[in-house]
């Protein structure tokens, strides 16, 4: 990290020098100067009195990126052992980013008796995987998952790791970026690569006011974690090949702390993620008993209820129901937009929509402007028509 150094021993006015920054980051105990947290670097300080004070470049550390090859996905498995769709969505998009840099596609997969779901990432792209096949293994526990990931990594050296930006991922990725001093992006909406395997990593930041571009140009490997429904679903290959790799860790490496007593499976039901169909509102919705007319609309349709942030938050909606980047991520055939006005988070958790319509009664609103249908009106006056056209059968 680049820093200024004081050389005390030249200084004359101690008053005078702590006068010249802005910030107040320039103090004094026993006529002895020193930086406090509120430097900005902006270096006013070295141009004024460059007698004083040095500034010092930080090294920047040089690595050898040729040594670092592969896209490498981390599958994921389900409770049925079966490959979380994420893992097949982040094996498309490694798939072109690969084909950009002439690298492999390489997938690691750690569970127990995961062959069969082994043989199915050869279908979706994977040119060699990885496989680490223990009872140890059989539950996920962050311990053992991030050692084994970190044994993949020293042995494979991919300039590029995605994972799925599930409650599992989020778990151990970090620990693995923490292992290799790397950097990790969380939940990006956009992936590139540049020429020399430099990962070009997108995602909105400050709320969703800001689009941010975060690279990592001096260390590998370069993680990023991607959330369901952000990339498309790749094409299954009819006669796939490649290389797998069983690999053993010793006894140590697979201990941890937590002992799974057992699993108790969760009722299955389909979230707005899988719905075909989503009718969600906004701030457009002056009561919440007025979600009634949401509720009625997506029942006319087959589909499901979905919302705003602001909706979640005043308790007329549950966070399952949110959409957005601090909610779920949709990939619906159809989504009507009911009063919301289509902040960049919004539109990043919809944007893979087939079907777009929005109801709004602001002309300008930012949701016009990914939707393929806008309707310029009061949804109170709007859906109510709309519903009597569905139920006399006039809309289909």
């Amino acid at each position: 990290m680049s820093r200024i150094i004081i050389h005390n021993e030249k200084v004359q006015n101690v008053s005078e020098v702590i006068k010249i920054c802005p910030f107040g980051a320039i103090e004094a105990v026993d006529n002895v100067l020193s930086i406090n947290a509120a430097c900005k670097m902006c270096r006013l300080c070295t141009k004024r009195f460059p007698e004083i004070f040095e500034y010092q470049e930080s090294i920047v550390p040089q690595i050898d990126k040729s040594q670092w090859q592969g896209i490498a996905v981390v599958a994921e498995l389900t409770e049925k052992n079966e490959l979380h769709p994420v893992t097949l969505e982040l094996l498309g998009k490694a798939r072109e980013l690969a084909a950009k840099v002439n690298q492999k596609v390489l997938a690691f997969i750690a569970g127990f008796h995961v062959e069969s779901s082994a043989e199915e990432l050869f279908r979706y792209g994977a040119d060699e995987i990885v496989i680490y096949d223990d009872e140890a293994l059989k539950y996920f526990r962050a311990e053992p998952f991030t050692a084994a990931l970190e044994d993949f990594i020293n042995f494979r050296q991919p300039s590029v790791v995605l994972v799925g930006g599930t409650v599992i991922g989020r778990q151990f990725a970090p620990r693995a970026a923490a292992r290799f001093r790397t950097g990790l992006t969380a939940d990006c909406t956009v992936l590139d690569i540049k020429e020399n395997s430099d990962l070009e990593q997108i995602r909105p930041a400050f709320g969703g006011n800001i689009m941010a571009h975060i690279n990592t140009p001096n260390h590998r490997p370069q993680f990023a974690t991607v959330r369901y429904k952000i990339f498309p679903f790749p094409e299954k290959a009819d006669s796939p090949a490649g290389i797998k790799i069983r690999r053993t860790l010793a006894p140590g490496k697979l201990a941890s702390a937590i002992t799974v007593e057992g699993i108790e499976p969760l009722p299955e039901e389909q979230g707005i993620e899988e719905a075909q169909v989503i009718v969600a509102a906004g701030k457009g919705i002056k009561r919440q008993e007025d979600l009634q007319m949401i509720r009625d609309l997506a029942e006319a349709l087959h589909g499901k209820v979905a919302g705003t942030r602001c909706l979640v938050e005043a308790g007329w909606l549950n966070h399952k129901q949110q959409i957005g980047l601090s909610g779920r991520t949709v990939a619906p055939k159809l989504i009507i937009c009911c009063g919301i006005s289509g902040s960049v988070q919004f539109a990043a958790g919809m944007k893979g929509a087939d079907k777009i319509i929005a109801i709004n009664t602001d002309p300008n609103a930012s949701i016009f402007k990914i939707a393929h249908i806008g309707i310029v009106g009061d949804i109170y006056e709007v859906i109510p028509a709309l519903l009597e056209q569905i139920r006399k059968g006039s809309v289909r």
